[in-house]
């Protein structure tokens, strides 16, 4: 065979892609089946916030590209059909009745569910909130979340706007979300400019007391942690109660579980994570094995002289440390660059800095790590803040440091504070329970999802590699802390290593908790240093 049939045959495999409509067609359709971004998602094998994507201007590709258009051309034809019956049906009625066309009916006073358009709020009241049409009934109508009365309409169901009004039940457990509801980590879709009228039946229901769409074959868990739960009990059940096999399998799928936890914690949250955002040069890897220019101030001390005589050195293995960090100042939307501008704590991102002197390495680490060259260095949030408290009347260990550019967004230290909370509590109620599948699971969670959200093939729906960096700095700023706390409370601090390993000289127990809860510390290993006493070699590497 010549080059040029083998080229003539790769062509010939290479079949036609399938078409797909425009992004707003696909939106559109999906909300008029009265489908949510969560069933369709669990149809297609992929994650909510991957449906988004799709539905916001990027494109699937392969295998589930032929799918997903499979899928709307499917619900494009069935709605055909039903409008063609339902439009046929009205005319039908009003040729036996001689009524006019609901259009040109006069509004009497008793007309119930009668709705009047109003302008699209977003939670914080500002128009454009969801792109979601909004609407004001005058006749109250169950809430499709949680059954009480509400007096508006999202994307043609009835619920309440605000969380506080939106109180479950005590009996049953709450609805499926609306569809077209927008889900957590993902900007928001434009909204279309011809949005076609909802459907007749949808309407119907809603004016007879239904408490969700007609089309929800399923319910969604009733909490984020139910998801943890779930997932846990399968994978038991499906592996016959082996501990090993079950942990095995939770841990492998750890990634795509994690990010679904993240859309159900950000239901109806006042902002939209931005999955994929423009990103300087700085956080982009100079080469393919390479790193970026970001520096995370990574803790890798050791105190060189210890008081004179022998001691016992109590390593602490601090819990949870990057669950703890996930409560950081993390940039909302695309950083914008800065120059020569003082630090605004309403925002965050990262840092151009020439570090100040560091004059107590003697008994404490350097807040930025151990450097190899002098000059300045790209540092995030947390490590710019820890500087400037240290700086502070309070401490006043050191000079400000000074800030030459930035890169930074409008910021929230509650961000995934909802994901932080799930996965703690799921962590807690393990522990207490001497759950160990649960807890390697939950552990595989919080670590695979700071470690994948920069330049990774394992996760590709979340592309943040500013909130990796930034994660990451402020569980070393943690770590930090609480050598300080140790110093300032009498303690000799011996080691600072990496984000969870702490070594101190003196009654710990006084200063910091027993326990393995986040907010706790557990002893590592204790061994014995200083004048004639064998040398410690090897700890925390």
């Amino acid at each position: 065979m010549s080059d040029f049939d083998a080229i003539d045959s790769l062509l010939d495999a290479v079949g036609p892609q399938a078409e797909l409509p425009p992004c707003n067609v696909r939106r559109e359709l999906r909300e008029r089946a009265r489908l949510s971004k969560a069933q369709v998602a669990r149809a297609l094998g992929v994650s909510p916030s991957t449906l988004s994507g799709w539905e916001s201007g990027r494109d699937p590709a392969g295998e589930i590209r032929t799918k997903y258009a499979y899928l709307l051309d499917g619900l494009n034809a069935k709605l055909a059909t039903e409008t063609a019956t339902e439009t046929e049906s009205a005319t039908e009625t009003e040729t036996k009745t001689g009524a006019a066309p609901a259009a040109e009916q006069p509004v009497t006073s008793g007309t119930a569910a009668t709705a009047t358009p109003v302008p699209d709020l977003g939670q914080d009241g500002n128009e454009g909130g969801d792109g979601e049409d909004v609407e004001l009934l005058v006749a109250p109508e169950p809430c499709v979340l949680c059954g009480r009365p509400a007096g508006q309409r999202v994307a043609g169901f009835a619920q309440h706007l605000t969380p506080a009004d939106c109180r479950p039940t005590a009996t049953g457990a709450p609805a499926a979300p609306p569809a077209g509801q927008p889900t957590g980590h993902t900007s928001k879709a434009p909204p279309s400019t011809t949005r076609p009228a909802r459907a007749t039946k949808g309407s119907t229901r809603a004016t007879k007391g239904s408490k969700g769409p007609a089309r929800h074959a399923f319910q969604e868990p009733s909490g984020p942690v139910d998801l943890i739960r779930e997932a846990v009990q399968g994978a038991l059940a499906e592996h016959q109660g082996d501990v090993d096999a079950a942990t095995a399998v939770l841990v492998k799928r750890a990634i795509p579980d994690a990010m679904r936890l993240l859309d159900a914690t950000r239901k109806g949250a006042r902002y939209d994570v931005i999955a994929h955002p423009w990103i300087p040069d700085i956080l982009k890897k100079q080469t393919a094995r390479g790193a970026d220019q970001i520096w995370e101030a990574r803790p890798k001390w050791t105190r060189h002289e210890l008081p004179p005589g022998r001691h016992q050195v109590t390593a602490l293995d601090i819990n949870g440390a990057y669950l703890s960090a996930l409560k950081t100042h993390l940039p909302l939307g695309q950083l914008e660059h800065s120059t020569g501008l003082a630090h605004d704590r309403r925002r965050s991102g990262v840092h151009l800095i020439t570090p100040p002197e560091w004059e107590h390495e003697g008994v404490l680490p350097n807040p930025i790590g151990q450097r190899d060259e002098p000059g300045p260095l790209w540092v995030t949030e947390p490590t710019l803040r820890l500087l400037l408290r240290l700086s502070g009347p309070r401490h006043q260990l050191c000079a400000p440091p000074q800030i030459h550019e930035s890169y930074t967004s409008g910021a929230t230290e509650n961000l995934l504070e909802k994901f932080r909370i799930a996965l703690k509590d799921a962590r807690d109620t393990a522990i207490e329970q001497g759950d160990t599948v649960t807890l390697e699971y939950v552990k595989a969670m919080y670590s695979k999802f700071v470690s994948t959200m920069g330049e990774s093939n394992y996760n590709r729906e979340l592309y943040r590699p500013d909130w990796m960096h930034l994660i990451r700095s402020q569980a070393f700023a943690n770590l930090w802390l609480k050598a300080l706390k140790a110093h300032d409370e009498g303690l000799a601090v011996v080691r600072a290593m990496g984000t969870d390993e702490l070594h101190v000289i003196g009654d710990w127990r006084r200063v910091f908790a027993e326990g393995r809860a986040v907010t706790e510390v557990k002893v590592k290993d204790t061994y014995t240093a200083g004048t004639d006493a064998a040398e410690h070699e090897g700890e925390g590497e």
